[in-house]
């Protein structure tokens, strides 16, 4: 079994459910002990950026910027992908406790080896 495990997402407050259930995902599986990266692209790299998520709560999850900060406290990496970062002209100055803007190069060497995954 691996152990690492990569969320990817792909959404941000435009589809608050996608957002929210990658992180309740994220959370499991840093709180199963696996290596866990959340690995933003295309609009999920705005959550990367502090306070972006901080209204964002949807109906029967915990409000988002929780999620978020459990995930980051339990050990969680939070990868951006560098490409969409500055696509968006995101600032790496408001960059949240712990993420970091990296190439898709960085990503797939996370994954090398065997890593299960998922896509929101």
């Amino acid at each position: 079994m691996a152990d690492r495990f990569v969320v990817n997402l792909t959404r941000a407050k435009e589809d608050a459910d996608r957002a929210t259930v990658a992180f309740v995902v994220a959370n499991a599986a840093v709180a199963s002990d696996k290596e866990t990266a959340v690995f933003l692209s295309i609009e999920g790299v705005r959550l990367s950026q502090r306070g972006y998520a901080d209204d964002v709560h949807v109906d029967g999850f915990a409000p988002l910027a929780e999620l978020i900060s459990r995930y980051m406290e339990a050990g969680g990496r939070i990868l951006a992908c560098a490409s969409c970062f500055k696509k968006h002209g995101l600032d790496e100055g408001q960059l949240i406790d712990g993420a970091s803007v990296v190439s898709s190069a960085a990503l797939v060497e996370f994954m090398s080896g065997g890593v299960s995954s998922v896509s929101y």
